[in-house]
């Protein structure tokens, strides 16, 4: 028998009411939001039940919303796979802007650990937990995130380029 979706949300919200919302299907990938403060509960769930059987962490990502509320400013992004079905799901935890932290997951997928370390390196978010968060790509001694929506995407000061020349088009023209 093949793991449906409703099987998956019925468990889920069973277990943890609340906690997990927002059920929909995106890109045949299985979608829901968790409490960022319950993620390790769920994930673990989500790898022990017998009829779910999650047991890879296939990838974990940070997104930066700065024109969200301040409580939704970032997501952690949670791709998983049932291997045995080859179902796939996407959890995604929304963090505080000012202080974006979670819970490290490296205690149940230990293929967690870089993935987090490029999501720390690169928006700044804090896997509490984490046995070794330090940048892994960029260098120690930098102090900006750059992945945040922080900073303008072309220098205004530029006189070298004419933006027609790269399909835009300005209202002064």
């Amino acid at each position: 028998m093949a793991l449906e979706t409703s099987d998956i949300q019925n468990k889920l919200v069973d277990n943890f009411e609340l906690i997990v919302r927002d059920f929909s299907q995106q890109h045949d990938i299985f979608s829901f939001e968790v409490d960022s403060t319950s993620i390790l509960e769920v994930m673990q769930f989500l790898r022990d039940d017998k009829t779910l059987r999650f047991n890879f962490l296939t990838d974990v990502c940070g997104i930066h919303y700065p024109d969200a509320e301040t409580d939704r400013q970032f997501a952690v992004v949670y791709h998983m796979h049932n291997w045995v079905d080859n179902v796939r799901i996407r959890i995604k935890c929304f963090l505080n802007g000012e202080n974006p932290e979670i819970d490290s997951v490296t205690s149940l997928f230990l293929g967690a650990n870089w993935q987090e370390r490029e999501t720390y390196d690169f928006f700044g978010i804090i896997f509490k937990g984490h046995p070794q968060l330090k940048r892994i790509l960029n260098m120690d001694e930098m102090v900006s995130f750059p992945m945040r929506k922080e900073f303008p995407l072309e220098d205004g000061g530029r006189t070298d380029k004419d933006d027609r020349f790269f399909g835009r088009t300005t209202d002064n023209c």
